[in-house]
């Protein structure tokens, strides 16, 4: 026996979804109708877009100027975890490690150290973030090539401007 139609339209996707509502700005909506005049489809292939990019490394150093660089690491809800670590978002899904001024090295590989002991078995993504993090302090440590640098923080309320 042939099972009953719900009616209504055709699904849009072949896996499990569901109505979300959210508010975008004018030009966002715009634009993602140049890339599929269904909304929800746009949505998706741009997400897609953006997580599906070639894979890069988790933790990386790029260089910045001669002898150079900066730690960039992925998204982890685990570092978000020490109370003190700023993650400044500098891509999609790409971070800068901030630590308030005062702050030694040392304390970061410290805290790294923790989130690794207490990581549940299944948290593979963030086990391997964090291990590589934690790797390349020591190394740094280990072979004087660390340094602080300052970043500008402006508080968005008393400036009057809102975050972008």
């Amino acid at each position: 026996m042939k099972p009953l139609s719900k009616g209504g339209r055709p699904p849009k996707f072949a896996e499990a979804s569901r109505p979300v509502t959210v508010t975008l700005p004018e030009s966002t909506l715009q634009s993602l109708t140049v890339v599929d005049p269904a909304r929800a489809r746009a949505i998706v292939k741009v997400t897609e877009a953006a997580v599906r990019e070639p894979p890069r490394p988790l933790v990386e150093v790029v260089e910045v100027g001669p002898d150079m660089g900066i730690i960039v690491v992925g998204s982890s809800q685990y570092l978000r975890q020490i109370p003190w670590l700023r993650l400044v978002e500098v891509a999609p899904s790409r971070f800068l490690l901030a630590v308030p001024t005062g702050t030694a090295v040392d304390s970061i590989e410290l805290a790294l150290h923790d989130l690794v002991a207490m990581l549940p078995p299944d948290a593979s993504r963030e086990r391997s973030l964090l291990e590589a993090l934690q790797q390349l302090f020591r190394d740094m440590r280990r072979r004087h090539t660390v340094s602080k640098g300052e970043m500008l923080f402006i508080d968005t309320k008393a400036h009057g401007s809102q975050p972008r």
